[in-house]
């Protein structure tokens, strides 16, 4: 029961804090966007394709009003902000010495992927916000690619840079940006807990870094599993953690298909429930998702 409230909890917050970045380009409410990302994870499934960060922003900007590049680049801050927090908390657990001792130094492993992931990160956050003018601009050369791959979608090139040019935005008020950073930090501690209330429930109890510990090393392994294109890497990061924190390989196993069941039903069961309420057909409609105009 608490792993359900946590996963849903998880993704209230990270609605909440999209809800911050937003708000100045237009107040949306909380549970709008947290619909809309759950219906993202949900188109996931129907059309598996990644086009989550697309369909939750076509859905925002069909409901409020607004232009699906604007509310696509705010989903893009929100990521890079998250990869930011995801950098610190590695470099936290590094620094804590609470990692655990193998051969080699995993340690220092963390701490240089840790500060890899915050460069990159920051720098992606730097580039977006000082190249935004240019990026608006008809004459530089990315713009006339830019321009030239729209229209392969049959797009207008110069609306679409004009629409994600505007959603390039930080809050002015000093309380919607301490909430930005506030919410990631409290999405990445929910879901650090996701695994407390999966072990208790096999008798197995670890200590408070331990779950850092593993939401950390889990998520550098999905990240490099993307790259080899190898599936679960989640799992097999979380499976491989447990083994380093010397969990048996019964309750360890059961802690992660728990864990992956009910994410799956809360999460994805939840937002293919919000597209069939929104009465939008995902596979009819994926063009429109992928070309609309802004």
């Amino acid at each position: 029961m608490m792993l359900t409230a946590t996963i849903l909890l998880e993704q209230v917050v990270n609605g909440w804090k999209w809800r911050q970045i937003l708000h100045d380009v237009k107040p949306v409410r909380t549970l709008r966007l947290t619909g809309a990302l759950l219906a993202g994870y949900g188109a996931n499934v129907l059309v598996p394709l990644g086009i989550s960060p697309l369909v939750r922003s076509w859905l925002i900007a069909r409901m409020e009003n607004l232009k699906t590049g604007t509310v696509l680049t705010t989903t893009i801050i929100a990521r890079f902000i998250d990869g930011v927090v995801f950098a610190l908390f590695a470099g936290l657990v590094a620094m804590a010495g609470k990692v655990p001792q193998v051969s080699g130094n995993l340690e220092l492993g963390l701490a240089v992927a840790g500060a890899i992931n915050f460069l990159l990160f920051s720098g992606l956050l730097w580039a977006l916000f000082r190249f935004r003018t240019l990026l608006a601009q008809d004459g530089p050369l990315i713009c006339r690619i830019f321009d030239w791959m729209a229209k392969w979608f049959r797009a207008n090139g110069a609306q679409m840079r004009g629409s994600l040019c505007d959603g390039v935005v930080w809050p002015k008020a000093r309380k919607h940006r301490l909430n930005v950073l506030l919410g990631a930090i409290a999405a990445k501690l929910i879901s650090a807990s996701h695994y407390v209330w999966a072990g208790l429930a096999v008798g197995i109890v670890l200590a408070p870094f331990d779950y850092l510990f593993l939401m950390v090393f889990a998520g550098f392994s999905l990240v490099l599993t993307r790259f080899i294109r190898v599936p679960g890497g989640f799992v097999i990061g979380s499976a491989f953690a447990f083994n380093l924190l010397g969990v048996p390989e019964e309750q360890a196993l059961l802690m992660i298909l728990f864990n992956w069941m009910i994410s799956i039903i809360v999460v994805v069961g939840g937002g293919l429930i919000v597209l069939w309420q929104s009465s939008i057909d995902i596979r009819s409609r994926q063009q429109e998702i992928v070309f609309d105009g802004p």
